[in-house]
């Protein structure tokens, strides 16, 4: 695909600010049969909300881990459903099993699992951040449009109606001229990665198979599951973990796409001499023409602001607008505006999320994924910047034309390594 098309098409989706409407399910005869690659974690969140809808059933499970995959296969046979295994996910992309993949693997991972997803006839819901680099995720665009697949991102905030109804009220005009939207995410539960020695693989788990692409280094307990976000060559802390989520939000309400700059100052504030690579502290300034976005995040602490350990505020001259996955308000400035009382979620994002996806697939017609591939990609792309911004020290620019940044040393980061025999898929 022309990179002239892939900014063309993302800035459409991006500007248009518009919510696709969840479609009501609807019962078809045949069957869809879903496979799980990656069952730890966000990975069985998913197969799970996706069984609770008819005509769907799980076929096959996929893990390195051996002891989480047996784990799995045996809760669900105590459901009375039978799957097969695999550790390879390319044998259970052979195997005539499914006719769709959940991809809950970690983010180095994403780009060659949903390429030879589709490349092999399978539908796709990948888990967000949809690819470890920007490169990544413009091959996964190319490659769902290629092989004309449905494929939806873990993104499930766009399936919530009160998120729905928060922009709406954003695009109203009520809030007056906004002049800076902030989103955050602090993330108590997330607390310091205590240094661990490296040591032998734990039995049954193929580490090998487990990096992958990314960079050969002994086992160590801090880089596996759960905490492998907190490693470069797996993934982009909390910039890319949580803000595709909210920042998702802020560009939505403002209609905006590509930044003009990039900064951000952060680090290993709170705990300099963990385990973690990413910053625990974080702030990063998207520049556009006539306002700002910043992000913000911290682990190991909840006061964000407003009180919220995440969101995105909307802040205007009459009026801010508060939005996260709890509900959302308007604080009005003295005599400007009503205030607006806090308008609580009242309904399950993840699965009504999986309604649409499953939607999609039965009427064959992507147009009806909330978050379709292409979505998940600006996204993802743009909390890269971020991350870009902060390694590099650097106010960057970046090049929407070229897709690239206008200083040589921040585009080293564009494109993940790969290691190991792996190459970057040819779409």
């Amino acid at each position: 695909m022309k990179r002239k098309d892939f900014i063309r098409q993302i800035s459409v989706l991006a500007a248009s600010g518009v919510l696709l409407k969840a479609q009501a399910f609807t019962k078809v005869d045949q069957p869809i049969r879903v496979g799980l690659i990656g069952v730890n974690g966000m990975g069985w969140s998913n197969l799970s909300a996706i069984l609770k809808l008819p005509n769907v059933k799980c076929t096959a499970l996929c893990d390195v881990d051996e002891r989480i995959l047996d784990k799995r296969i045996t809760e669900l046979a105590e459901k009375k459903i039978d799957v097969q295994r695999f550790i390879d996910h390319n044998e259970l992309l052979k195997a005539d099993l499914v006719d769709a993949v959940i991809i809950g693997t970690p983010d180095h991972w994403h780009c060659l699992q949903m390429v030879d997803a589709v490349k092999a006839g399978k539908h796709v819901y990948v888990e967000k951040p949809i690819g470890n680099s920007i490169r990544e995720c413009e091959l996964m665009v190319a490659a769902a449009q290629k092989y004309n697949k449905i494929v939806q991102v873990g993104q499930w905030q766009r399936s919530q109606q009160h998120f729905k109804d928060a922009i709406a009220f954003v695009h109203s005009g009520k809030l007056g001229k906004i002049r800076l939207v902030k989103a955050w995410a602090y993330q108590g539960w997330m607390k310091s990665i205590p240094v661990k020695p490296d040591g032998a693989a734990p039995t049954g788990v193929h580490y090998d198979r487990w990096l992958g692409p990314a960079k050969k280094r002994p086992f160590n307990p801090n880089r596996f599951h759960f905490e492998f976000r907190w490693f470069w060559d797996y993934a982009g802390g909390l910039m890319t973990d949580w803000g595709v989520h909210m920042l998702d939000y802020a560009l939505m309400g403002m209609k905006v796409s590509d930044p003009k700059s990039i900064m951000a100052a952060g680090g290993k504030f709170a705990y300099p001499d963990d385990a973690a690579e990413t910053p625990d502290t974080l702030t990063t300034v998207f520049e556009f023409d006539d306002f700002n976005i910043q992000w913000e995040h911290a682990n190991g602490i909840d006061l964000g602001p407003y009180g919220k350990n995440h969101g995105v505020a909307f802040i205007g001259n009459n009026g801010t607008l508060v939005l996260n996955r709890e509900g959302w308000e308007v604080i009005p400035e003295k005599g400007r505006m009503e205030a607006v009382a806090f308008q609580p979620s009242r309904d399950n994002g993840l699965d009504k999320h999986m309604v649409n996806f499953v939607t999609a697939i039965q009427r064959n017609d992507k147009s009806l994924l909330n978050a379709p591939i292409e979505a998940g990609a600006h996204i993802a792309i743009f909390s890269q910047m971020g991350n870009i911004a902060h390694r590099t020290g650097k106010k960057l620019y970046w090049d929407a034309a070229k897709r690239n940044f206008t200083a040589k040393d921040a585009n080293q980061y564009l494109v993940a390594s790969y290691h190991n025999g792996y190459k970057l898929p040819v779409i």
